[in-house]
């Protein structure tokens, strides 16, 4: 079994409230879970209308497979132009972890 976890810090374009805010990572968290069925969620910066961080998980008995998948979520949240992607982190843990 291979976890492999991706986090997106962000900083969020146009955007003067919290409302605002969530009219934007709200639909790239559900695009996100919809294409991929990985577990996302909002994990940081919840207080801040211009900041959020994106914590992504997923699991597969393939590491290729997963490596793809991590691969495509960073490609896809990176292609959004209302936000500006500061950093991901990726941690990958295998079966010799």
């Amino acid at each position: 079994m291979y976890v492999g976890t991706l986090s997106f810090d962000l900083l969020l374009g146009d955007v003067h409230s919290l409302k605002e805010k969530r009219s934007v990572v709200r639909p790239i968290v559900a695009e996100l879970q919809r294409k991929y069925a990985v577990s996302v969620a909002e994990v940081d910066h919840m207080n801040l209308h211009r900041r959020a961080v994106i914590g992504l998980a997923a699991v597969s008995g393939d590491a290729v497979h997963l490596t793809d998948v991590l691969d495509r979520c960073e490609r896809l949240v990176a292609g959004h132009p209302e936000v500006e992607l500061l950093s991901v982190r990726r941690r990958f843990h295998g079966e010799d972890d």
